[in-house]
């Protein structure tokens, strides 16, 4: 189910100039919006070369004439596309802010952190279901694209496991390992992203065309930085997978060779902060060589299932989430909850509320809705009426206002 269609006012006509005036990311650009100018000024600023810009005079000066903004969102609209700006609710600002802000504290020993694309998306071109939804529990696989039958099963096998915990799988919808964790998600029901170096209106490759419109059909999603007409390039790759890495909570490589570029996803994944993980592959190809490097040196763990890359994920806001210990090491059930078990637990209220409003109020996908209703229930924090959930009464009366303040 793809979301509404955002209208086509000046603001969103402003978002779109700009994501095709700049390539990729810009610094220079991320400086302004940061320092609160809003994406009109700075458009019709660049229309008309004006002084206080800049630098962005000379980084734009061959594309600024090059206005297509409205023909960008009417052609997205057109194949059921839209494109998600900082503005939007859809924006997946939590995993966006806590990577790219870890990239800019300087905590990362990887140096790619430092260079210039390292630095957030301004907006994003989407064809399919809630990006934010779809992100609020997200893993990355990646792989060779001449991926070996080992290389498919484990990529499949991993994705199975993570789809029965309603993870959602992103990953780049190329050949080999890509596409063997994406239909595996398609098979099993689940939720993908696959993200493209390329305008949404071409996906890429072509010989994966039905998978890719399938994913945008099926309550999955295409995203790319790119605006429509966008063609892949290789420099567009390298800058793609810093949103692979970006948008999920870790990365797993399976079969990456020694120079991969599965690789510079999991570098990307290190600089900003993520769990780094790889699966082993046979010594007798070089298939994985890339893969056994970067566990040998530490740079990633050793996966060999589901179960393993969830438990590692699962200490995510253990590790670099202050309050997560408040929550994991506190006295009551409340507070012992996990992220996405509390934000379903604090839109159920002492009255019946429909799952599909619950959904809605925790910026979760029913599917995982129901999933962490059911925990809750197990655990007697909540009980079901009819199609509805309410929470259950607390013999303790710290349980009232656990978790909040």
């Amino acid at each position: 189910m793809t979301n509404p269609q955002p209208p086509i006012d000046e603001r969103r006509q402003a978002w779109a100039y700009l994501s095709r005036v700049f390539e990729g990311p810009s610094r220079e650009l991320t400086n302004l919006l940061n320092n609160r100018r809003d994406p009109e000024a700075i458009a019709q600023g660049i229309r008309r070369r004006e002084s206080w810009l800049g630098d962005i005079l000379a980084r734009t000066h061959t594309r600024y004439q090059d206005d297509r903004a409205k023909a960008d969102l009417t052609t997205m609209a057109a194949i059921g596309g839209r494109l998600v700006t900082p503005d939007d609710p859809e924006w997946p600002a939590e995993p966006l802010d806590a990577a790219f802000r870890f990239a800019a504290s300087g905590k990362s020993d990887t140096l790619r952190s430092y260079q210039e694309d390292a630095v957030p998306p301004h907006a994003l071109w989407v064809r399919g279901s809630n990006l934010r939804q779809l992100c609020a529990q997200a893993v990355s696989i990646v792989g060779s694209r001449a991926a070996s039958n080992y290389g498919s099963h484990a990529a499949r096998l991993i994705s199975a496991g993570l789809i029965d915990h309603h993870w959602t799988i992103i990953s780049g919808g190329a050949f080999g390992i890509d596409s063997a964790a994406h239909t595996e998600v398609l098979a099993r029901g689940g939720t993908t992203i696959a993200v493209q170096a390329c305008g949404l209106d071409r996906p890429y490759p072509r010989r994966n065309h039905d998978m890719l419109t399938t994913i945008a059909q099926h309550n999955g999603a295409l995203v790319s930085e790119y605006p429509p007409g966008a063609t892949p390039q290789r420099h567009r790759f390298l800058t793609r997978n810093r949103l692979i890495a970006a948008l999920s909570s870790g990365t797993v490589i399976i079969e990456a060779a020694w120079r991969s570029g599965a690789l510079n996803t999991l570098s990307w994944a290190a600089a900003f902060g993520k769990i780094t993980m790889a699966v082993p592959g046979p010594i007798t190809t070089a298939q994985s060589l890339g893969c056994h490097e970067r566990i040998r040196n530490g740079d990633a763990a050793m996966v060999c299932s589901a179960d393993e890359v969830r438990q590692l994920l699962a200490k995510i806001g253990d590790i670099d989430v202050g309050e997560q210990y408040e929550m994991q090491f506190a006295a009551t059930p409340v507070q012992k909850l996990s992220r996405n078990e509390m934000r379903i637990y604090d839109a159920t209220g002492p009255r019946p509320i429909p799952t599909d409003q619950l959904a809605h109020d925790a910026g979760l996908t029913i599917g995982l809705t129901v999933h962490l209703l059911l925990s809750l229930a197990q655990q007697g924090l909540v009980e079901r009426n009819g199609n509805a959930w309410q929470r259950a009464v607390s013999p303790d009366p710290r349980e009232v206002h656990a978790g909040v303040g």
